[in-house]
């Protein structure tokens, strides 16, 4: 409970920023529709989020340093609370992808600046426990926000405004804190070739895994009005997926620290490519029907980036961690920046089903190089045990590390 009440703060604000951050994205998509934006338009403006999202993977620990972490947090806090207000005085789908640039840049310059902060205040004996009060605060906001859907009415000056009082309510916690600054962390270099050199089956996974993520969240929304969902139903399909993810974190860990993890990871990617012909044939059954499969599509899915960034780190050593977590971050944001454009393209053509015929593609792919790999070189002797990492900044390798090697590695 003291660990608990220490971090308040930092936790508090992480569960405003996603209710601020988390309910944008859905909002957009049904405000878009209701403005008239293409689905190409539409698909923008999810690419546009990764984007501001990988700048402000980049810009934050550099700004941090010039700053200080407070002075930071207040910099991205206030862009993301502009870029949510100025959306309903300048309707236009354009300017909204440049206002979601801001929106993504907040996100990851906030969670940046929150990590560095729970780096440099655990230690060894508190970090397995902060750590997974973090994961279950991050995922409990993420939840509450796609439930947010139904009481957000689309292109409306007040559901932005609300969004906006959630995101500048997250700067409230860190600027009343009474714990000192930590000193500024340095930047990891961003060195994308260390990934590929160490696992290519990695890299592949993360960005199978941004394109899954990025374009289920982001046009997931779109796929939703096609097939006849309200907006209150929106919500509920959104958070069954992050529910979903969210349950199958431990038993994918439970097997990938007892399976060979191309093996767990060939598995996932079937599983999430059943899911998705799931998904596309159960609309006739309904809105319970297609909960159900956004739950299922959701625990198949979620693993994959933690499976393969553990893959990697089974090929690193210590001095590497840090840089590779980094890049494979990189890999996960490029995978995120196409997919929402690519499958709005699609929808646009071939109809909302075309959304799941991407990502499933996408996984059989996964699975032709995982096999592929699986000839090319032999598994590795030493594992490092499974750890449910979330995809939030550059720096969140630093802040999992030690709760990783602290623990045995598996023969």
């Amino acid at each position: 409970m003291r660990l608990l009440i220490s971090f308040a703060a930092l936790f508090l604000s992480v569960i405003l920023l996603q209710l601020s951050s988390g309910g944008v994205g859905p909002l957009d998509v049904l405000s878009g529709t209701e403005l008239g934006f293409t689905s190409g338009q539409i698909g923008l403006l999810g690419s546009a989020h990764f984007l501001g999202f990988f700048a402000g993977c980049w810009w934050a620990p550099r700004l941090m340093g010039s700053v200080g972490h407070s002075r930071a947090f207040a910099v991205f806090t206030a862009t993301g609370a502009i870029a949510l207000i100025a959306h309903m005085m300048v309707v236009d789908a354009y300017a909204w992808a440049i206002m979601r640039v801001g929106t993504g840049l907040c996100i990851a310059g906030c969670y940046t600046v929150i990590e560095a902060w729970l780096q440099a205040k655990v230690t060894n004996q508190t970090r397995g426990r902060t750590m997974g009060i973090y994961r279950m605060v991050d995922t409990g906001g993420s939840f509450a926000a796609q439930l947010m859907i139904a009481v957000l009415t689309p292109a409306s000056y007040v559901s932005y405004n609300l969004l906006a009082i959630l995101c500048c309510a997250a700067l409230l916690p860190l600027a009343l804190t009474r714990l000192p600054q930590p000193a500024t962390p340095g930047a990891p270099r961003l060195r994308p070739s260390l990934a590929w050199r160490l696992s290519p089956l990695a890299v592949a996974g993360v960005m199978v895994a941004g394109v899954s993520g990025a374009a289920f969240r982001m046009i997931g929304p779109l796929y939703g009005t096609e097939v006849g969902l309200r907006a209150d139903e929106i919500g509920l399909f959104l958070a069954a997926f992050v529910l979903g993810g969210a349950l199958a974190q431990w038993p994918a860990g439970w097997l990938a620290d007892r399976y060979p993890r191309r093996n767990v990871l060939i598995w996932l990617s079937i599983a999430s490519a059943l899911a998705c012909a799931v998904t596309v044939a159960v609309p006739a059954f309904g809105p319970l029907g297609i909960f159900a499969a956004s739950f299922l599509f959701g625990a198949t899915t979620f693993p994959i980036y933690s499976v393969s960034a553990a893959h990697a780190h089974d090929w690193a050593d210590d001095t590497q961690r840090v840089e590779l977590s980094a890049a494979l971050m990189f890999f996960y944001a490029s995978g995120a920046i196409a997919a929402p454009l690519a499958t709005s393209a699609l929808i646009n053509v071939f109809g909302p089903a075309a959304l799941f015929y991407f990502i499933s593609a996408a996984h059989l792919a996964l699975i032709a190089f995982s096999l592929l790999r699986m000839r090319r070189r032999a598994p590795t002797e030493h594992r490092r045990p499974y750890v449910w990492i979330p995809r939030t900044s550059f720096l969140v390798g630093r802040l999992f590390r030690k709760s990783d090697d602290d623990r045995p590695p598996n023969g």
